[in-house]
């Protein structure tokens, strides 16, 4: 029998994590099973077992994903110095991007995730790694910029940081349940908060 390639197994094991997306999506992780999971991806049960000991990897392997991107989106490598500007410029990105209507999907799902990271501590490991280590940089890269003047020295850079998790998260909440919601004047709002800061 020929040896499947890497590419192959990763490409499967995306197959698998698209269509646990879409039904999480669709009809939440609870009401969704693996055999839902499996007709939506076109595999049978066995095979997408053969992945995923059960959902619960599922979800923690799509929340690993998006957090990822996410980090992407705001440039956050904590390995090269990243000015203060440019971090401000990235998040409003990131706030903008929730209004895209092919994030609505992500979105809805990003929301679940972190209901089920209330109940998994798997899952909420890694939702918490997805904010934690981006935090951590931030915090530092907002005393370091108290310290050189350029922010008001009032506010604690952790708390800041965590005021500004919470508008995303807020922002995310609201496009889930929301959609009459003005994105823009949303952002706008932010960059005044910005603003004001320096």
């Amino acid at each position: 029998m020929p040896k499947v390639s890497e590419e192959h197994l990763r490409a499967r094991r995306q197959e698998i994590l698209d269509a646990a997306a879409r039904c999480f999506a669709r009809a939440g992780f609870h009401r969704t099973s693996i055999q839902d999971i499996a007709a939506e991806s076109g595999l049978s049960p066995g095979l997408v077992y053969r992945y995923f000991a059960d959902k619960d990897d599922m979800v923690a392997a799509i929340a690993a994903q998006w957090q990822e991107r996410r980090a992407e989106q705001l440039r956050t490598d904590v390995r090269a110095p990243v000015a203060l500007g440019d971090v401000a410029s990235g998040y409003l990105g990131l706030l903008r991007s929730l209004a895209d209507p092919a994030e609505r999907e992500r979105v809805r799902l990003g929301v679940q995730i972190w209901a089920e990271a209330l109940r998994a501590p798997r899952i909420q490991a890694v939702a918490r790694e997805g904010v934690d280590a981006p935090r951590a940089a931030l915090t530092g890269l907002i005393r370091a910029a108290q310290e050189r003047g350029e922010l008001r020295a009032a506010a604690p850079p952790d708390g800041l940081i965590r005021v500004f998790i919470a508008i995303y998260q807020g922002l995310a909440l609201q496009t889930a349940w929301d959609a009459d919601l003005d994105h823009d004047a949303y952002v706008r709002a932010v960059e005044v908060i910005l603003d004001a800061l320096t």
